[in-house]
């Protein structure tokens, strides 16, 4: 059935949630484009005659099409090459959504992101949908067919598998901008005791290369060891780094956490987010997988950069 001009624009003005709604449930803003999409199809050819609620239809169709492409995406990180890590999103970008409290600029955070892998797919959608959204546990229910007493259990399972004694320091681009400038000036000044004061002593640095550049195969854990790597990465003993040939260094936000941006020529080819808490920096996440910055670079390309930080190599 054609969508009206009034049924069409209902849907766009509820995309931006359903992006948001989308991109924490699957951790990939390819993904939930995609599933928003795949809603819209359902919405043109659903019966609206029938529909009472158009946005409570269109969040329960896109609930359930994420909840089975979770189920998916668990058997594929099986098998991913590497390490996974969530698409990081550039601030400013609707598909981070909410950011009124502070339990929803958290659950867009990377680090957050990751750790939603540790729910089971129904877990995740509860969590998210009541953490990050604020529905009642009666819509949420309704949503996923199960009682409000069973949403309940799920959601209190959820919290206790997301616990975390960390208290992230929350940033403006002024803040990010100096933490990353630090955290770059330690890695390059050749000292390692440098940047170990900076990070936390239980520090965890990860990289997502996907298929296309090798990064560590599992986490690297431990402030010395994290800062003797670094060392080796930024300033490699052959001098050269053909991967991404000479990238300028930007400072911005990305998930609400300070980011580095690595650019070579016009394109994005890795974004680095710090985990900045109030002991010191405890996660390093490098995400260079190409196939988790095609957003960020069509974002990279219309927005204001900021003065470059440095050149590498």
């Amino acid at each position: 059935m054609l969508l009206s001009t009034h049924e069409a624009d209902l849907f766009e003005s509820c995309r931006g949630r359903l992006e948001a709604i989308a991109y924490r449930l699957l951790g990939s803003a390819g993904d939930a484009e995609d599933a928003v999409q795949d809603t819209y199809l359902r919405w043109q050819a659903a019966d609206r005659d029938y529909v009472e609620t158009p946005e409570a239809w269109l969040t329960k169709v896109l609930t359930n099409l994420c909840l089975n492409q979770l189920t998916s995406a668990r058997a594929r990180r099986e098998t991913y090459v590497g390490q996974w890590l969530p698409e990081p999103v550039f601030a400013g970008d609707r598909m981070l959504g909410p950011a009124d409290t502070v339990e929803q600029r958290e659950s867009v955070s990377i680090a957050m992101l990751t750790l939603m892998e540790r729910l089971s797919a129904r877990e995740r959608v509860v969590y998210v949908l009541r953490e990050a959204f604020g529905y009642a546990h009666t819509e949420i229910a309704e949503m996923l067919d199960i009682t409000e007493p069973n949403c309940q259990q799920i959601y209190r399972r959820a919290k206790q598998h997301m616990a975390t004694d960390r208290t992230r320091v929350e940033v403006d681009e002024a803040a990010a901008r100096r933490i990353v400038e630090e955290f770059l000036a330690a890695a390059v000044s050749g000292q390692t005791e440098t940047l170990v004061k900076l990070l936390t002593e239980d520090a965890v640095i990860i990289g997502d290369g996907g298929l296309f550049y090798p990064t560590l195969s599992r986490p690297l854990a431990g402030a010395r060891r994290i800062a003797q790597f670094v060392r080796l990465a930024i300033k490699p003993a052959d001098g050269k780094r053909k991967a991404f040939g000479r990238p300028t260094l930007f400072a911005t936000i990305a998930n609400g956490m300070p980011a580095l941006v690595m650019v070579d020529g016009d394109r994005v080819v890795g974004i680095v987010c710090v985990e900045a808490t109030s002991e010191g920096i405890a996660a390093v996440h490098a995400q260079v997988n190409p196939d988790k910055l095609v957003r960020a670079n069509r974002r990279w390309a219309t927005v204001a950069h900021g003065e470059p930080l440095l050149e590498l190599w």
